[in-house]
């Protein structure tokens, strides 16, 4: 049955392509430049991986704080979960779970969040933190929907998010503010600037966010600073080094459902310092390039019962790309990372202290990937990655794709990959589950990808794909104690299709779909996800507005207590430039008023409304 379905779809999509290129002939070709697929510049036509691309003007139009919410709207399988106004939180009812065509984790370990490609995951537990990406610091953000684990390693199993920041790229200096205020006291406030001047760069920013929160005990807020510099060593080598600080409270309310007044009364606190800084040099010549990346992100969370940890996550990436004869392009790569901490509960042991673990693991990898051009019109892409851990020894990565240019205007793409997940600290060690013979979680991902530009106005992609997940970690009862074990599986199928249409230039369309076949019920994955957004700029006012259907969302997969949602979300956003440099908004959120949830127990607000002011100045010397 899988089978006709997928002949049948290319069938359409073949027949489709005759008739679109009847249409019109296209001016201009929009082919994004991309590096999560390849680790080197190249168009997304061309890499045989399904990758959306969020550009900056999207970054910045959507006036957000945080980078992973505007993510969510705009590419398709993708879902982030949410529980209030601003803030995901960590720990028990936390939000910023991220799934990818049903794959994620809870929490996510299963989709690798990357800072100019350098992995970003708590040392212990293995996840990231939702919290610590804010968009002002945003020049792009790549999505590999899919396993990207031959490059990436570890986590890449179910895709990756690779967030490129921003740098001063001409001389002169730019300067960039924002302040927004809105229902239930939430503040927003944002700087940043940028200066060059010949072959030095920089770029810093500052972000402060709070909010009271739309229940109970749900305040939030976080101060978050970032600095970045470079340096061009000669016109072909190029240096730069980073430090970015968060510093964030949040407070859980807890379950709606619960009524325990003890529990309801009590602040469930939690204070976090997350930071990383790196170092990065980099090459560009005419026949190779590539960089040597040193990374150390490290943070302290300190929870209201107790609970303290230290972690650090370090590295270094080292790879080169380079072009062995006329239409090849031949990456070869290292990786080493090391990961750990301590954990414990310093209220345990009648205020003694317990120490859960105090661990620092190592893996290391080497991988190549060849990639060959017949004539702009075939592209063929293969490679393999041997991963070492320290725990459960080798793994072993391989993966194949091809792109057909069937015209100037459209592209077919298949691949065939293999994604892995290693166990994390906490599943190998810590508390009464943890089991030291785990093994890697294992995914099997077939797709194939249909790209058709109609012309400079109107696009789309057409995406199918099956998934087949094996010795996924799983808590199950052993002589009736909990223990992780390697005995889950599944098997998930979809669809994602999206579309851009620019009517002229004062309007313009987008839309994405997603449709998702599970075997069993996963958490955090809707069956039917659909992001419709308009936008209309007339003289100085622009008018926007999006629609969000979420048909099919699992909120809880407990044997005794399965429970699936549907909801509809509708926001619209008025802006005015009151000149070059200054221009306000004011938008609407949830303007239909949905009684929704997304994490089970956590309702999120109904009609809430912002306002805010944007000021950017830039000043280029001739």
């Amino acid at each position: 049955m899988k089978k006709h379905t997928v002949f049948l779809i290319c069938e359409i999509i073949m027949s489709f392509s005759s008739f679109a290129q009847s249409i019109t002939d296209d001016t201009i070709q929009l082919n994004e430049v991309v590096i999560s697929g390849t680790k080197t510049e190249i168009t997304r036509n061309n890499v045989p991986l399904t990758i959306s691309v969020i550009s900056k003007t999207e970054i910045e139009t959507s006036n957000e704080s945080a980078i992973l919410p505007v993510i969510s709207e705009q590419v398709p399988g993708l879902f982030v979960t949410e529980r209030g106004m601003t803030g995901f939180g960590v720990s028990t009812g936390a939000a910023g779970q991220i799934s990818i065509r049903g794959v994620g984790g809870s929490p996510n370990t299963q989709v690798l969040m990357l800072l100019d490609g350098h992995p970003q995951y708590m040392g212990i537990m293995g996840h990231p933190l939702p919290d610590s990406y804010v968009a002002s610091d945003v020049e792009r953000v790549e999505i590999i929907r899919g396993p990207a684990s031959i490059l990436y390693g570890s986590g890449a199993m179910g895709g990756v998010i690779n967030i490129i920041t921003k740098k001063q790229k001409t001389d002169g200096y730019s300067l960039n503010a924002r302040a927004s205020y809105g229902s239930y006291n939430t503040q927003k406030y944002m700087a940043s600037g940028g200066y060059r001047h010949k072959k030095f760069s920089a770029f810093a920013s500052y972000n402060h966010d709070q909010t009271d929160g739309h229940r109970v005990n749900s305040d939030f807020k976080i101060d978050n600073g970032y600095i970045k510099a470079g340096y061009d060593i000669t016109d072909k080598i190029t240096a730069s080094a980073d430090f970015n600080i968060a510093k964030f409270y949040t407070s859980d309310p807890g379950p709606s459902y619960v009524t325990d007044s003890s529990y309801i009364n009590q602040i469930h606190w939690i204070d976090i310092m997350r930071g990383k800084t790196s170092l990065s040099v980099e090459n560009n010549f005419k026949k190779f390039n590539g960089a040597v990346k040193i990374f150390h992100n490290f943070g302290e969370h300190v929870i209201y019962d107790g609970f303290h940890s230290k972690d650090i996550n370090s590295g270094v990436m080292i790879y080169q790309t380079g072009s062995l004869f006329k239409g090849n392009l031949t990456t070869i790569g290292f990786d080493y990372n090391t990961f750990g901490g301590i954990a414990e509960n310093t209220k345990a042991m009648n205020g003694e202290g317990m120490v859960f673990g105090d661990t620092t693991l190592y893996d290391m990898a080497g991988y190549a990937l060849i990639q060959h051009n017949f004539k702009d019109k075939i592209i063929v892409n293969a490679g393999i990655r041997s991963e070492y851990h320290s725990v459960y020894g080798n793994e072993w990565i391989p993966q194949a794709g091809i792109c057909y240019n069937m015209t100037e205007k459209s592209t077919l793409k298949a691949v065939v990959s293999k994604g892995f997940r290693s166990p994390t600290i906490r599943e190998l060690y810590l508390w009464a589950p943890a089991n030291e013979n785990l093994l890697p979680e294992k995914l099997m991902n077939y797709e194939l990808s249909y790209l058709q530009r109609i012309n400079d106005k109107i696009n789309f992609e057409l995406t199918v794909f099956h998934n087949e997940g094996s010795n996924m970690i799983k808590t199950i009862m052993d002589g009736g104690i909990p223990k992780n074990m390697n005995t889950g599986t599944f098997s998930n199928y979809g669809a994602e299709f999206l579309t851009n249409m620019r009517v002229n230039k004062n309007l313009s369309f987008n839309l994405n779909y997603s449709y998702l076949y599970m075997g069993n019920p996963i958490i955090a994955s809707p069956e039917h996800q659909a992001f419709f957004s308009a936008r209309y700029k007339v003289k100085k006012f622009t008018f926007s507005t999006n629609l969000q259907v979420i048909n099919g969302l699992y909120t809880s997969v407990a044997q005794d207590d399965v429970r699936k949602v549907n909801y509809l979300v509708l926001n619209a956003k008025a802006a005015y430039n009151i000149n070059n440099f200054i221009s306000i908004y004011i938008s609407g959120n949830n303007l239909l008023n949905s009684e929704y949830e997304i994490n089970y127990g956590y309702p999120m607000p109904g009609i809430n409304v912002f306002g805010g002011v944007n000021i950017q100045f830039r000043k280029n010397k001739s």
